[in-house]
């Protein structure tokens, strides 16, 4: 028997290996710059005159008006998300996140924290394809006749750091909070 065609490719893939580890190699003491820089801007936080309640309460109408779906809803806590497709290959879903919490002793007024994120997708084809075994050639590759498989991947994902749509947002809060005097208020442990 002639064992040489394996010693070729085990060849082969101990130089991909040993090639894999020094690419690692070659950044493990690469120090990448910081993504956030801490200040006192108020991008993400506004002080409500509410409690945290009924500043979460007033978020999750703010977001179903907007045709967000609410993933989650407690006193001090709003989640939800919303897709949208800008375009026919491609998918974006921006999910936010609202906490509210006491900024004062008798938790009459509240301070809302606010992020959102957006996942981009993109949409990508794949062939199918069907193995045969040789002997003594090794395997062929044949495509299948069918269309394929389409499938949404991840190419991004992002904090959304723009004012204006946190001003917006913050806004409709308000709205919502001046409409709706009835909202719930929040029991304060003693």
């Amino acid at each position: 028997m002639n064992f040489s065609w394996i010693r070729q490719a085990t060849a082969v893939l101990g130089m991909l290996a040993m090639a894999a580890l020094l690419a690692g190699c070659a950044t493990e003491g690469k120090v990448l710059a910081p993504q956030e820089k801490f200040g006192s801007v108020s991008t993400y936080s506004r002080l409500f005159d509410a409690t945290p309640a009924q500043t979460c309460e007033a978020a999750r109408r703010a977001l179903l008006s907007q045709g967000y779906i609410i993933s989650t809803t407690t006193p001090d806590l709003v989640a939800g998300q919303k897709n949208f497709q800008p375009e026919a290959d491609a998918h974006v879903q921006v999910m936010i996140r609202v906490v509210c919490v006491p900024e004062s002793a008798d938790a009459s007024i509240s301070l809302g924290f606010v992020t959102a994120l957006q996942d981009s997708y993109t949409l990508k084809k794949s062939n199918n394809s069907a193995s045969l075994g040789v002997g003594g050639v090794g395997s062929l590759s044949l495509p299948f006749m069918t269309g394929g498989g389409e499938s949404l991947v991840k190419i991004g994902s992002q904090t959304i750091a723009d004012n204006d749509f946190y001003d917006s947002f913050f806004d409709l809060v308000k709205r919502f909070l001046l409409s709706n005097e009835a909202l719930p208020t929040q029991d304060v442990p003693d």
